[in-house]
């Protein structure tokens, strides 16, 4: 039987809150609370939450808006600029990860095309783990809360690559046609969507940034229908919650 989406949603906050309070009253990270609150309501112990289909689309929006928020708290300049002193760091460990985790694939005995794919999967951290595990004074008040965000970033970006590849690789017949498509859409996405914060959104918030409600929903319209606008496209879900970090900077 489908589960209720508000019952399941009432289980998750209320049980993160109580087990939140216990875990900051013994100095733990939240993210191990939130962990415990997933076992506890999990088909393992209580069984409480049991639909994986519901939790997954609740996990994907969240994941959205925690990288929207995470994008209003990044200047694209301060990017920038971080990224001439953390590109060699990404790239060099980078390589590292991927030789350790394909060299190991490879003599397990799986062929060349799984061997790269797993080398590139020891490549990534987590970012949303990463983020988490973060105190926000230092996430977003101090030099190496930047840095860290742009090494993650930076993976990310090389995340999106991937995604593309493999996105362009399911079609079976026209495999480089459907990845030139794909890296083409999302360039003028993200170039589409600079152009309507400039001209259009930036000046919707102005006239009426009086009215917090107007901004919330604007704010929440802008992440949903970027997602929605990549879909549309044929670009995952994943792929643009990583590139409109930066954009809602702007407002």
């Amino acid at each position: 039987m489908q589960q209720d989406i508000v019952f399941t949603i009432f289980l998750i906050f209320t049980g993160a809150a109580v087990v939140s309070t216990l875990a900051l009253y013994a100095r733990q990270a939240l993210l191990v609370a939130y962990i415990l609150v997933g076992v506890l309501m999990g088909p393992s112990v209580l069984g409480l939450v049991d639909d994986a289909a519901l939790i997954r689309e609740i996990a994907h929006i969240g994941i959205m808006f925690l990288l929207f928020l995470m994008g209003l708290e990044l200047n694209p300049r301060d990017f920038l600029q971080l990224m001439r002193k953390t590109t060699l760091v990404t790239l060099a460990s980078s390589l590292v990860f991927w030789g350790v985790g394909a060299g190991l694939a490879l003599g397990l005995g799986y062929d060349w095309v799984e061997t790269l794919l797993i080398g590139a999967a020891m490549i990534f951290s987590s970012t949303i783990i990463g983020l988490k595990l973060l105190p926000t004074t230092v996430l977003h008040h101090q030099r190496i809360g930047e840095i860290i965000i742009s090494v993650l970033l930076l993976q990310d970006f090389i995340a999106i690559a991937l995604l593309l590849m493999l996105e362009g690789s399911a079609d079976r017949e026209h495999p480089v046609i459907e990845f030139a498509k794909l890296a083409l859409a999302l360039p003028l996405m993200v170039a589409g969507a600079g152009l309507f914060v400039r001209f259009v959104l930036l000046r919707l918030l102005r006239t009426f940034d009086r009215f917090h409600e107007y901004i919330f929903l604007v704010a929440i319209g802008w992440c949903l229908g970027m997602a929605e606008i990549a879909a549309w496209l044929g670009i995952s879900h994943e792929a643009v919650s990583y590139t409109h970090l930066t954009l809602p900077t702007t407002i």
